[in-house]
């Protein structure tokens, strides 16, 4: 019977024609919602960058990479020795080394690996951002690269600032001398460029692949490689997966590097950043969810006689705690949905609005971060977080405007009536 009279209660003075909710309420509602929707948006913007640096870039670039100190010949044992470590999916040779990208009035620095096509998709997923100008979409856009034809892939950044496209001619200059008639000469080859990568992460301003037996060619490996890459089925397993594939070279010097040396830092403040924005932007929740208590204020003094009435005819305290309770939930509830709603429009839109924005005025405001773009991500969890803390702080914030109710005497208000 008490919360029967208390839902009937709750919903009169919240949403009756005649509980003329106050300016105050209407406000506190809003202030509610728009901090919920800031709340849903700075998450999924942190969210959008953790999942692009999990999937784009470290699905791009190897999670262990093991160089010998000197090139080391690619031995079948050491690689099924890599391979059987728990926790590897996949292994693959590699040959890497910096170079210059020469086209008539412009040179650019590269990163140049030499890789397997074949086998390379076992440690990266390379081949999803490669654009050839093949009629037909290829199951492996690595195989453009053939052994002994000097094929190239360009990141989509290097191919820009050098104006080359897929067919283009480069030549590669190595930070290596070669000795002719004229003298002394830095090594270079004359290559094609067969594809472009445009993974839009850090990885296509600095990035070009050959065929694995070009790069031992330009390098004077013979059937020498440089190392190792492996890819991981749990990126933090890195450092104990280091230490058994350190083991499997013996007394042979290599050194292991993994992504939490090139990345860890980034990848650990996206982190710290989530948990601290959204510890900040609830203290903002709540400051809002706290408001309310000023509109349950207002309607404990606007229904004080109503409330003396009741009291008069038996209703005990209970009720009255329920009333406000509910009526906190529903006002409450009107700005947390309204929040999450707009939130998650606001979010959804960000990426096309960023995009239109950067191309119309020219902007390049995510140059110097590891994606050039904006990337989002809503999540329900996060959803579902923010629900559960704002439902906290409301019905917390029901507690006084209760309080007061309880201390009302009918008396007392029936006779200023």
């Amino acid at each position: 019977m008490n919360l029967s009279l208390a839902w009937q209660l709750g919903t009169r003075y919240a949403f009756s024609r005649g509980s003329n909710l106050s300016l105050v309420g209407w406000i506190a509602i809003g202030g509610l919602a728009l901090s919920i929707a800031i709340l849903v948006i700075v998450l999924s913007v942190v969210n959008g960058f953790e999942r692009e640096l999990q999937t784009r870039l470290f699905g791009v670039l190897p999670h262990l990479s093991i160089y010998g100190r000197s090139p080391m010949p690619a031995i079948d044992g050491q690689h099924h020795s890599l391979d059987e470590i728990t926790g590897v999916q996949g292994v693959a040779e590699f040959v890497q080394g910096t170079a210059l990208v020469a086209v008539p009035q412009s040179v650019r620095g590269v990163l140049l690996t030499g890789i397997n096509p074949a086998t390379y998709g076992r440690v990266s997923s390379l081949g999803d951002y490669v654009a050839t100008d093949a009629p037909e979409p290829l199951d492996n856009p690595l195989e453009q690269l053939e052994p002994g034809k000097f094929g190239v892939l360009l990141g989509a950044g290097v191919a820009r600032e050098l104006n080359a496209a897929i067919g283009s001619k480069v030549t590669l200059v190595l930070p290596q001398a070669s000795v002719s008639l004229v003298g002394v000469l830095p090594r270079q080859k004359r290559v094609n460029v067969v594809g472009i990568v445009r993974s839009q992460s850090e990885l296509d301003s600095r990035a070009a692949y050959l065929h694995i037996e070009d790069a031992q060619r330009l390098f004077r490996l013979g059937l020498n490689i440089h190392g190792y890459q492996l890819q991981l089925a749990d990126l933090f397993s890195a450092p104990q997966i280091g230490a058994s594939a350190r083991a499997v070279f013996g007394n042979q010097p290599v050194i292991v590097q993994s992504w939490m040396r090139t990345h860890g830092n980034l990848h650990q403040a996206i982190i710290i950043q989530k948990q601290t924005m959204f510890l900040l932007l609830a203290f903002l929740v709540g400051v809002a969810a706290f408001n309310l208590v000023s509109s349950l204020l207002m309607v404990v003094h606007q229904r004080s006689a109503d409330v003396a009435i009741l009291r008069t005819m038996g209703a005990s305290t209970g009720t009255f705690v329920l009333t406000f309770a509910w009526l906190a939930i529903a006002l409450g509830g009107l700005g947390v949905l309204g929040g999450i709603g707009l939130g998650v429009l606001i979010a959804r839109s960000l990426p096309l609005v960023f995009a239109w924005a950067s191309e119309t005025f020219s902007l390049q405001l995510m140059n110097e971060y590891f994606v050039n773009y904006l990337p989002v991500e809503v999540r329900s969890g996060d959803l579902l977080g923010i629900t559960a803390i704002a439902a906290l702080l409301i019905l917390v914030s029901a507690l006084y405007p209760a309080w007061r109710v309880a201390r009302t005497r009918p008396a007392e208000v029936l006779a200023h009536e």
